[in-house]
């Protein structure tokens, strides 16, 4: 495939199937067209959807040990071939370079993870009130489950809902983002070359208005795995309601970070300040919201200020040393300038940034620091998903705590602080599937990464993400 005249298509049922060009693919760096992909419409829906469930049946009869060795083929396949593949991530998602070659990195090690667990799927004894009877609980696949992917890491979100799909017994239809599908073609190569049967592993383009509801309105999807926005899992999950669809939902962030008055002031400032170079901050983990105890605030203001100043950013794919890739797409970087027009407008003190790049050299927007923002203002209420951060002052933990949780996500939470009874009353009382101490916001692939309230629900990674593609069965045996 060539890197930058891709030729995009469908895989369904074991075969590639092309289409009209539909979808126009910007590389956010340039504003540039790189090509054009099909959409699928319900009829090829519903061809992805029964190769799926007719492969799925022998398959999930197989061994568990059995269904490992195509994720370990794709592990391979995938680290030879690192530095072309993290091409594709920098330019149609405009990732920089390491962080896009990190990514197909570790798309590799988590099939290989997910495959380690082939013999540790585990039910259950269980003890019966009656004489003569044993009762077993197993575990089940699902079926068929849809996977709808975010932009922000398309290759390894990809890996991250087919490869426990598939190593518990079920089939998988993936729908990637329309921004980044570039990713998920080279995906399907890899996956097409692995000995996976054909009909397990299918691939659908379109919007979500379109290939998407059909997906998750199908009467023969028996689970939906979602990672994007609070407002579209939501949509998702009242039209899953219609067939009783299962769904694992990961969603959006606000996560907040305190720094108390003895924490190592440089290291929170340096993490927090990579959280929001990071993939231009377009990650549900980084921290939007930070709560400085008033003994180190002003220290931690002025450097925090001069570190977000001093951020670059440009093309991944350009010569210049830069920190900081472009937006995902112009409504990106409009969105977030009017929130930060609005927090200024209302009062809000801007330390750093508040500005946005010329609309001809791709979707940029300054890293930004924020001061004296209140809770009228739509910074503090929404998910930003860009290179903005908000310092508030605190008095205490207490406080901290407080108004960390005063929000309507619950995903990732941080603590920067030497004392372990403030790092430990921290982790008890914030009400956030993970918190972080004295560390980046940043999942391991054996954790369990899971949100609370409009953060999601159920969750992936591990054991516990694991087993969320499978049912049970309790057995009931009279002897």
């Amino acid at each position: 495939m060539n890197e930058f005249s891709p030729v995009f298509r469908h895989f369904v049922g074991g075969q590639f199937v092309s289409g009209p060009d539909a979808i126009d693919v910007i590389n956010p760096a340039t504003e540039r067209s790189i090509g054009a992909t099909p959409e699928a419409d319900a009829a090829l829906v519903d061809q992805a959807v029964a190769a799926a469930k007719a492969a799925q049946v022998a398959w999930g009869r197989l061994p568990a040990n059995s269904r490992a060795a195509p994720l370990r083929a794709m592990a391979a396949a995938i680290r030879a071939d690192i530095p072309r593949i993290a091409a594709i991530v920098a330019m149609e998602q405009g990732k920089l370079q390491p962080l896009a070659q990190m990514e197909v990195w570790i798309t590799a090690e988590y099939l290989e993870y997910m495959a380690e667990w082939a013999r540790r799927i585990e039910g259950e004894v269980i003890s019966s009130d009656r004489p003569g009877e044993q009762m077993f609980l197993f575990r089940r696949p699902m079926g068929v489950v849809a996977g709808i992917m975010p932009w922000n890491f398309p290759f390894f979100m990809i890996a991250r809902k087919v490869a426990p799909a598939l190593i518990t017994g079920n089939a998988i239809v993936v729908k990637p983002s329309e921004e980044t599908p570039y990713s998920a073609h080279a995906f399907a190569e890899i996956a097409a070359a692995s000995g996976l049967p054909d009909g397990l592993f299918n691939l659908v383009n379109g919007r979500g208005a379109e290939t998407g509801e059909a997906l998750v309105t199908h009467r023969d999807v028996d689970m939906i795995s979602f990672t994007g926005s609070s407002a579209a899992g939501s949509r998702i999950m009242a039209k899953a309601a219609a067939n009783l669809t299962k769904v694992s939902l990961e969603l959006g962030g606000k996560a907040p970070a305190i720094v108390l008055d003895d924490a190592n002031i440089d290291l929170a400032v340096g993490v927090l300040k990579a959280s929001k170079a990071l993939n231009s901050g377009q990650a549900c983990n980084c921290a939007e919201r930070i709560y400085v105890q008033r003994g180190v605030a002003a220290e931690f203001r002025d450097k925090l200020a001069a570190a977000m100043g001093s951020i670059r950013y440009g093309d991944p794919m350009g010569e210049a040393p830069i920190d900081m890739g472009p937006l995902i797409n112009r409504d990106a970087v409009d969105r977030i300038a009017a929130m930060v027009e609005d927090a200024r407008g209302k009062g809000a003190e801007v330390l750093a940034g508040g500005t946005a790049e010329a609309r001809g050299g791709g979707y940029h927007y300054a890293a930004t620091v924020l001061a004296g923002t209140t809770p009228d203002m739509h910074v503090e209420q929404r998910e930003l998903f860009g290179p903005v951060v908000m310092v508030h002052e605190i008095d205490d933990l207490d406080h901290g705590i407080a108004l960390a949780n005063d929000s309507e996500y619950g995903l990732t939470s941080s603590i920067f602080t030497n004392s372990l009874n403030a790092a430990m009353k921290a982790i008890a009382e914030l009400r956030f599937g993970e918190t972080y101490v004295n560390r980046e916001n940043f999942e391991a692939i054996q954790g369990f990464h899971a949100g609370v309230r409009k953060s999601g629900i159920g969750g992936t990674d591990g054991k516990h993400g694991l087993y969320e593609y499978t049912h049970t069965q309790v057995a009931y045996i009279q002897t």
